[in-house]
């Protein structure tokens, strides 16, 4: 049905909270790797106080060392997140919107007991001009809160290929409530066509037919209306991992398909070593990069999975499966040996 296959064997161990594949286990310092590569740029307190102040900023981006430079000068007057004791702990945050999970976010040092704080820092990107002028750019303020629960105090969103880039200057901007791309989940960014089935231990007759565990097979077909980083389109590819194991025995990959917003993959991935009970632990992560000799771009994934927030009993950011994912991963589940098919929208992860 494809014309390339990946087969990897996951032998998991429920005597541990956590699975271990092979002689690969997944230990807390790796789940912990996975799950903040992927933190969400809408993490975090919007409701407790209201978006107030301004904040003074200038770009610039180096032709030379193909650098976007954020230089964040200085904010003022803004909310007040503890009023018993009249203190803000503020800081200023960056994403390239919508390919934050690619950038990662920036961000200045925290200054104490301030609503006026001073930073004089630049925030760097390194990123070709022409993918920069796609991006937004969303630059908010938050209050450090040592518990985690950090507080929005406000943004501000500018779209790059508008701006003007002799402008060079320090300039103030008021900042606002969350912004609407953040509501909306910023742009549409493609949609994949696959199917899963699975192949329960002991479902097909006698061995060699039989596995001697569960199969989960995954065929990635297509995915149309990818972003467009350039003009001859986009060089794209899809990982996939079975999480919480990140290690290269879970990793596999399709070949690249080249100067196409509408890539053809056909590509089936076999893991072995599944029991029905795992399939409430575990997270197959499918994601579309756009490659390039430097550096991956990514694009675009999904997470299918029960969306519990748990795996193996530990709480984890990436069990974080859409409705629409949910469902797909249920209709497998309750489906033995049957192909689900499926078309689902990519998101920023």
């Amino acid at each position: 049905e494809s014309d390339t296959a990946s087969e990897i064997s996951l032998q998991f161990n429920r005597h541990k909270k956590t699975p271990s594949i092979g002689s690969h286990s997944s230990d807390m310092a790796s789940v912990s790797s996975v799950s903040g590569s992927v933190l969400s740029v809408y993490s975090g307190d919007f409701g407790s106080v209201d978006a107030q102040g301004t904040v003074e900023f200038a770009l610039d981006y180096d032709e030379k060392n193909r650098e976007f430079q954020v230089h964040v000068s200085q904010c003022k007057d803004l909310a007040v997140v503890d009023e018993k004791k009249g203190r803000s702990d503020p800081y200023v945050k960056t994403y390239l919107l919508p390919d934050k999970a690619r950038m990662g976010k920036r961000k200045t040092s925290v200054k104490k007991r301030t609503v006026n704080p001073i930073y004089n820092e630049v925030l760097r990107y390194k990123i070709e001009k022409m993918v920069l002028l796609i991006q937004k750019l969303n630059l908010s303020v938050w209050h450090n809160d040592p518990l985690g629960r950090n507080s929005f105090l406000g943004e501000i969103e500018i779209d790059l290929a508008s701006w003007d880039w002799s402008n060079r200057k320090l300039n103030w901007y008021s900042l606002k409530p969350r912004s609407l791309s953040a509501v909306n989940g910023v742009d549409h960014r493609g949609v994949m066509s696959l199917s899963i089935k699975y192949v329960p231990p002991g479902s097909l007759g006698k061995w060699p037919k039989n596995p001697p565990s569960g199969e989960v097979h995954i065929w990635v077909k297509d995915v149309k209306d990818l972003l467009q980083l350039r003009p001859s389109g986009v060089d794209s590819f899809v990982k996939c991992y079975v999480l919480p194991d990140t290690s290269k025995k879970s990793y596999q990959k399709t070949r690249v398909i080249k100067r196409d917003t509408n890539p053809v993959f056909n590509h089936t991935i076999v893991y072995d070593g599944f029991h029905t009970e795992d399939l409430k632990d575990a997270c197959v992560e499918l994601t579309v990069w756009d490659h390039e000799k430097l550096t991956n771009h990514f694009l675009g994934g999904i997470r299918l999975g029960l969306g519990t927030g748990l795996s193996y009993g530990i709480s984890v950011d990436w069990m974080d499966s859409t409705q629409e994912e949910v469902a797909f991963w249920q209709e497998m589940m309750l489906a033995a040996n049957e192909w689900i098919e499926g078309l689902l929208p990519l998101r920023s992860l």
